[in-house]
């Protein structure tokens, strides 16, 4: 059965077929959802909340083809939710961290990297290179401008850049 199916059956009530349309969006919604968050337990919190909000809103989704955008942005709106909430200041020294004198972990510093980038930079690097979603899609998820989506990638890669130059990373290059 494809997405489409699923989906409509969900629409019209049938639980599995819901599940179902979860289980298939799971990993997109915990790659959002971390991309935001900084702990497990906030992104599982978020998804859960999505997940019930998506499910009781699911007959007034409008275009079933937009279905992936719209419940990333229940997500997305779940994981401010949460930010707001906590309304915590995390404390520089946090972020000072020794310089890996093993290599393999490119992937590793990578990671911590984009998770010190400010909330609307991570969200746009996640996005765009580990969900490799379009410019376009990001504009319309995060309901900015196209402009506006280019300027913080370029922030967030240049921010990247320093703090992996400073950890001791010889090159790192975006394409």
């Amino acid at each position: 059965m494809n997405l489409e199916t699923i989906l409509h059956q969900a629409r019209n009530g049938d639980r599995k077929a819901f599940v179902a349309l979860m289980k298939h969006m799971e990993s997109d919604m915990y790659g959002m959802a971390r991309s935001i968050l900084r702990s497990n337990e906030d992104c599982a919190d978020a998804m859960q909340e999505a997940m019930l909000k998506a499910y009781k809103s699911l007959g007034e989704l409008r275009e079933p083809r937009y279905f992936k955008t719209w419940l990333l942005r229940i997500l997305i709106n779940e994981c401010h939710l949460i930010i707001r909430k906590q309304k915590r200041v995390v404390p520089v020294a946090e972020f000072i961290k020794e310089p890996s004198t093993s290599g393999g972990y490119e992937k590793i510093e990578l990671r911590e990297a984009i998770d010190h980038l400010e909330e609307s930079m991570r969200t746009v690097i996640s996005l765009h290179y580990l969900r490799d979603m379009p410019i376009r899609e990001i504009s319309e998820l995060l309901d900015l401008s196209e402009g506006a989506v280019k300027t913080r990638l370029h922030r967030a890669r240049r921010t990247l850049m320093d703090l992996l130059q400073n950890r001791g990373e010889r090159k790192v290059t975006f394409q």
